[in-house]
């Protein structure tokens, strides 16, 4: 699963990834996807822009925020 192919089906929000995560990381992790969720073309570099926006407004470390989409991901794709 491509992370463009997660943001349009919302599965995000459905994740025990992302319910073990902090009220303002869950804020970060939504803006961070309306920030690219219009974007089909170049999507992983308007990740990037997103991530250091929204990493920068919300006082959020990047590198956390990172490893949440990494075990979205694989928890999407049903690894571990």
């Amino acid at each position: 699963m491509k992370l463009s192919q997660l943001v349009q089906s919302n599965q995000t929000f459905n994740s025990n990834a992302y319910k073990s995560l902090s009220p303002v990381m869950k804020e970060a992790v939504t803006d961070v996807i309306k920030l690219i969720e219009n974007y089909q073309d170049n999507t992983l570099k308007k990740f990037e822009g997103a991530l250091d926006k929204v990493c920068e407004f919300h006082n959020v470390n990047k590198e956390e925020i990172e490893n949440y989409f990494d075990k979205e991901l694989n928890e999407q794709l049903g690894e571990k």
